[in-house]
């Protein structure tokens, strides 16, 4: 990694579609993989990036791993060549998606960007700091999950959101549409998930002592 957050940033150039998947990581698992692979077929994405986050400022961080070692994982987790990892967010002193996200739009201004999540991201929306501005900064791509599909659908941010839903359908046009507009992805699911891997990794650690 560099010196500074500018220099971990990935390579982009105006007119490329690039999906943004922000998260801890902790650890990167199949499941973001999948939801990423998907996404860059469904959206006609050019490239994903993985934005390691510092923390995330609504889950406890007591359990999280150095920068350093969730990079290192996402790195060999995310093993094709049209995914990119960083934590640059570390560097430029975000905290919040809001600003990461008006961050780039300044920096990239002719690149296409999409805010990607899961839908259990998008039922908790809602309590995001400037979440109806990050709405407006760029699309989103809400990718289904195991047991969060009613539930995401009849959040608050998504009510709110909904006259800017496009069809399924149109999912490959939403890089190019003027925010706010969305789009709720159904298809092959994940059960995966971090809390549950870390849990599996406290456990085997308990039973090798």
């Amino acid at each position: 990694m560099g010196p500074s957050g500018l220099t971990r940033l990935p390579r982009a150039a105006r007119g490329m579609r690039i999906g943004l998947y922000g998260g801890s990581f902790n650890p990167a698992h199949a499941g973001h993989r999948h939801v990423s692979l998907m996404a860059l077929k469904r959206l006609g994405l050019d490239r994903v990036w993985w934005i390691v986050t510092p923390g995330n400022p609504l889950k406890d961080t007591g359990e999280l791993a150095t920068t350093a070692m969730r990079v290192a994982e996402a790195r060999q987790i995310a093993d094709d060549p049209r995914i990119d990892v960083t934590a640059f967010e570390e560097e430029i002193g975000a905290r919040y998606t809001v600003d990461t996200l008006s961050f780039l739009k300044r920096r990239y201004p002719g690149v296409r960007f999409v805010w990607i999540m899961g839908a259990d991201n998008l039922a908790s929306f809602h309590r995001w700091r400037g979440w109806r501005r990050i709405a407006r900064i760029m699309p989103m791509a809400v990718i289904d999950r195991p047991g969060w599909t009613l539930t995401a659908l009849r959040s608050r941010s998504a009510t709110a959101l909904a006259p800017n839903r496009i069809a399924e359908a149109d999912a490959p046009a939403l890089p190019g549409l003027r925010p706010p507009a969305w789009v709720f992805l159904h298809g092959p699911r994940s059960h995966l998930s971090s809390t549950q891997l870390r849990l599996l990794r406290r456990t085997s650690s308990t039973r090798g002592r």
